[in-house]
């Protein structure tokens, strides 16, 4: 079922119509109804709270995770491209593992520093040997794997309301966990 309008958006609600106000109703600008105003601000400081205490908790169950993905050892293929993304992109499905998130946004940069370069439309692998490229982008995991901080992910995160496009879905399968 779709919703009519994100959740995350806020909604003004008015009652403007011609009639003039009912003794009743009570009126926020002139004090009359402060504790709701209050309680309707320390509700959305909690739903901030929780949602970034989630984010949290996601980016540590995911870095713990990509922790556990071995580097693979045995890279003896080259593997053409004419990108930085397209080299990610191949090697994902060559290895049958995902990179980083910090790993692929950094691959969408590489390849943004290209644009308006003398080399732009140069494919990649005619401008860096295809094995070293490769070997790059897998230490360059390596360091994202065992050295990045949940914290600073969950903070990107935040920022970044598009980051699941980052996060890989392959989920090989882990050894030595039952």
């Amino acid at each position: 079922m779709k919703r009519p309008f994100p959740w995350n958006e806020e909604v003004e609600v008015s009652s403007e119509s011609g009639e003039s106000s009912s003794g009743s109703e009570m009126d926020i600008s002139n004090g009359g109804n402060t504790k709701a105003a209050i309680d309707i601000a320390v509700s959305h400081i909690a739903r901030d709270v929780l949602s970034e205490d989630l984010l949290i908790r996601r980016a540590a169950m995911y870095q713990d995770y990509m922790k556990q993905i071995p580097i693979p050892r045995y890279r003896g293929s080259i593997i053409p491209f004419t990108s930085w993304m397209g080299l990610g992109r191949s090697m994902k499905q060559l290895y049958g593992q995902p990179l980083h998130y910090l790993t692929n946004v950094l691959l969408k940069q590489w390849d943004q520093l290209r644009i308006d370069s003398e080399d732009e439309y140069k494919p990649i692998d005619d401008i860096i040997h295809p094995s070293k490229a490769e070997a790059n982008i897998w230490l360059v995991e390596e360091v994202h794997r065992n050295t990045s901080s949940h914290l600073h992910i969950a903070k990107l995160w935040k920022e970044d309301p598009m980051h699941h496009a980052f996060v890989d879905s392959i989920f090989p399968k882990l050894e030595g966990l039952s």
